[in-house]
């Protein structure tokens, strides 16, 4: 155990933290983030649908219209925000408007097929929400790589007598044209269906992580990395276009997706942040160690809105005896929430959209399921969390309460 211990310590977890600083993982997950006061109002406008849903009150607005453009926009706004970051990250600031603007208007030319034969044009097709998100980050990414090769190319001398807003102009007019070019030629001319060529790639991610293994899996890999103090952000650009898929389609179409953000931050799994380390904090808090002790009560009011950064960095990361339960609860607690809301309906799949991941539980529970036996199943997490994370704390407590008693002498 120690020597697999150390290779992820010495080997594994500088090479993650390396593709985490990685300038296009970090544009990738920056530009998802920028999307989240969309995301969150969208959540509002959901959660207003239901009174009228509910319970049919006459002339109630129609709050699904403000939603769509909120939620029914994040594609179309992906698409821009990409190429612009990584301009911005790239230090070719110059080009960062238009290289967003290409995106943009990239992802539409390879979108503007399927809403056609949808028949559905105008602002309402599900390409331009969350279900184009994966076709909205590969043509931002063509269109950022497109733009980046050229960021220092010029028609110009330095010497020129031409103003630099002109120079500029035509400069930017040659990679526009050959990322939109090629864009317009295999979608138009040759009819090469990009858009569901995307789709038939990453749609398979959703369809593992919606069996009973991959669910375990991502929530495993979500404790595995944050263990080793390895952000689980680092997953976002994955992650983030399959789970808010999954919930818009629950939400709208009446859909029974187990793994989307409210299953996980809001509903049932992860109480007191990732890990569901709130069972935690409370032994850190009555601890008979000085120092667990104040670890705890200092990380009280964080972890209480699922903040868990100051007892994930004071007590778990590199500590073997708290690793290896957080990656057990990764295993186990999944497995439990899929048996009771999948195997027997005993508690609800959230339906309702609810990204506000820092609501406090058992609140959030209510908010997205409506329901005593959800608040019960999410009670069940917590009390087999308790199990799973007492005899390893107890062990690491001995240890520092030990230690403790040697300074003291």
């Amino acid at each position: 155990m120690n020597n697999f211990i150390e290779w992820l310590k010495n080997d594994f977890s500088p090479k993650m933290n390396k593709v985490n600083n990685n300038v296009w993982i970090v544009t990738l997950k920056d530009s998802v983030m920028q999307l989240l006061p969309f995301i969150l109002l969208g959540s509002v406008f959901c959660l207003l649908t239901i009174p009228g849903d509910l319970y049919k009150i006459p002339n109630y607005p129609n709050f699904w219209v403000p939603f769509g453009w909120t939620m029914g926009m994040l594609s179309l706004l992906v698409s821009f925000l990409i190429p612009f970051n990584l301009m911005e990250k790239k230090k070719l600031r110059k080009q960062r408007f238009i290289a967003g603007c290409t995106g943009l208007i990239t992802f539409l030319i390879i979108v503007s097929p399927q809403v056609i034969k949808d028949g559905t044009v105008g602002f309402t097709h599900s390409s331009l929400g969350t279900g184009g998100m994966f076709v909205a980050i590969i043509a931002a990414l063509f269109t950022g790589y497109v733009m980046s090769l050229f960021g220092k190319f010029s028609f110009f001398k330095e010497e020129s007598v031409i103003p630099d807003f002109v120079r500029s102009w035509f400069d930017s007019m040659l990679p526009i044209g050959i990322t939109l070019i090629i864009a317009w030629l295999l979608v138009d001319i040759v009819h090469v269906d990009i858009y569901n060529i995307i789709l038939n790639i990453f749609m398979p991610l959703a369809h593992i992580t919606e069996s009973p293994w991959g669910f375990m899996l991502i929530l495993f890999i979500y404790c595995f990395l944050y263990s080793m103090g390895i952000s689980s952000w680092v997953l976002t650009p994955v992650t983030k276009p399959i789970f808010l898929a999954a919930i818009t389609a629950n939400a709208t179409m009446g859909a029974h997706n187990l793994v989307t953000s409210e299953t996980i931050f809001s509903a049932y799994l992860w109480v007191g942040g990732v890990g569901c380390t709130l069972p935690l904090l409370v032994m850190h808090m009555f601890s008979k160690s000085t120092k667990l002790k104040a670890l705890g009560r200092a990380s009280l009011v964080p972890s209480i809105f699922n903040i868990n950064e100051p007892l994930i960095f004071g007590s778990i990361v590199w500590n073997p005896l708290l690793m290896i339960p957080m990656w057990i609860i990764g295993i186990v607690l999944p497995a439990i929430v899929w048996f009771g809301t999948k195997v027997i309906p005993f508690a609800p799949i959230p339906k309702v959209i609810f990204d506000m991941w820092y609501v406090p539980f058992p609140i959030s529970t209510w908010i997205t399921t409506g329901t005593v036996t959800g608040i019960m199943l999410m009670l069940i997490c917590v009390v087999v969390a308790t199990l799973i994370w007492y005899p390893f704390f107890k062990t690491y407590e001995k240890q520092e309460v030990e230690k403790e008693a040697q300074q003291a002498h």
